[in-house]
């Protein structure tokens, strides 16, 4: 499994280093790509965000960013954990708003 160390001070960028690795697995256009979010919460207060990529013939690949342990995993289509990103410096999960992003939360 691939570990990589990364800074990633803003939202978007953790977005960006998301949508690239999930689609560079299955060699899916990161252009074309639509990056699917949703805010994970715990006891009331943000602790994450899910992230899905979908492919041809139903193909899903996930993200997970884990905010408080300031990493990001993710899994293929079957489940199987591909990779991890350690964010080194990144944005504060409870700054994000969301509806403005248009997200629900």
């Amino acid at each position: 499994m691939q570990v990589l160390f990364a800074t990633l001070p803003t939202v978007d960028q953790v977005k960006n280093h998301v949508l690239r690795t999930l689609c560079e697995r299955d060699y899916l256009d990161p252009t074309q790509t639509a990056l699917h979010q949703a805010l994970l919460v715990r006891k009331g207060a943000p602790c994450g965000i899910l992230f899905e990529v979908q492919g041809p013939r139903r193909l899903r690949n996930y993200a997970v960013w884990a905010g408080e342990e300031d990493r990001i995993l993710f899994y293929d289509s079957t489940g199987v954990r591909v990779a991890e990103t350690r964010v080194c410096e990144g944005p504060d999960l409870t700054s994000i708003d969301f509806k403005a992003e248009g997200q629900s939360a």
